[in-house]
């Protein structure tokens, strides 16, 4: 086997998702085969070198740098994913259950979600300043087109909401997403669209429209991460502890949803995933208080039973 075999069929296979044009899954791939090196000390890497020994202490290597589960099961799926590809190829031995034993799951991200009290001082705080209150009405508008993700909200042009129906296909996915547009939305969304955005050919004022390619996908990183870096300050002004970032606002849609019983089916069309199981992730337990609601009509309703006289 190559000594190097393993470190060129990740970078072959970067290539092909660079000719793509899937950008985000390159650096993900890139992340992964850094970490990988960094953990083995050098780039002589074979395949013969991803062996359940060493994944188990792999996995131990990232646990111990405090890395996330979920960020050690990424790497690991793209240390997997490689490996598949180098078996197919007849350039790696196929060893049954290879990588069974290490996580390669999607933990549960239980803190995420906002209450409704949080949510609403971010919604209606004073604040001063443009950008404050860009981020405010960004924040309210993505939370009414249904949990939309930032990708998609900083994506969307002028032809998405015709008739008052907003109508376009999600970037991650593909899928197609069809929601009527609130009055309160449509008032929030000529104040944050200006007119700016009529120039730049999207909806609102976050990318310039001007760039291609891998360019493209670094401006849109940095106008994510502007909008994060706004999101902490709004957070600061509405007195609010907990973290605060895009993905706060989805995972925020959802669990309301979910506190108002809404059923899983509804919140899963509205967010546009695929599957009900993605949706299961993005809902962490009820609310102490939605427990507790719910608990004590269970007890009464059986200790203050009274039959029905007929």
């Amino acid at each position: 086997m190559d000594e190097k075999g393993f470190v060129e069929g990740v970078r072959r296979y970067m290539s092909q998702l660079r000719e793509e044009k899937r950008y985000s899954s390159t650096k993900s791939y890139q992340d992964a085969l850094n970490s990988f090196i960094k953990y083995s000390g050098t780039e002589n890497i074979s395949y013969s070198d991803i062996n359940k020994a060493n994944l188990l202490r792999y996995e131990a290597y990232l646990l111990e740098k405090g890395c996330m589960r979920n960020t050690v099961s990424t790497y690991i799926r793209r240390l997997r994913c490689i490996y598949n590809k180098a078996v197919e190829n007849g350039e790696a031995a196929f060893i049954p259950s290879l990588f069974k034993g290490v996580f390669t799951g999607v933990e549960s991200q239980r803190k995420k979600s906002l209450p409704p009290g949080d949510l609403n001082r971010l919604m209606t705080v004073p604040v001063k300043g443009e950008r404050l209150r860009k981020t405010q009405l960004a924040l309210c508008l993505m939370f009414q087109y249904g949990g939309m993700s930032f990708v998609d909200f900083a994506h969307l042009h002028r032809g998405n909401i015709k008739n008052g129906v907003l109508d376009y296909n999600r970037r991650k996915t593909g899928t197609s997403m069809r929601l009527e547009v609130l009055d309160t939305a449509e008032v929030m969304c000529k104040e944050l669209a200006g007119e700016r955005a009529g120039n730049s050919g999207y909806l609102f004022p976050f990318l310039s429209g001007t760039k291609n390619g891998h360019e493209a996908y670094l401006e849109y990183n940095a106008a994510l991460s502007r909008f994060n870096r706004n999101l902490r300050m709004l957070k600061e002004v509405a007195g609010i502890a907990s973290d605060v970032t895009s993905y706060t606002i989805r995972h925020s849609f959802a669990m309301a949803l979910k506190e108002q019983n809404v059923p899983i089916e509804m919140i899963s069309e509205l967010l546009g995933h695929k599957s009900i199981k993605t949706t299961q992730i993005y809902l962490r337990s009820f609310s102490l208080e939605k427990m507790t609601m719910v608990n004590k009509s269970c007890f009464e309703n059986v200790y203050d039973y009274m039959p029905e006289v007929g």
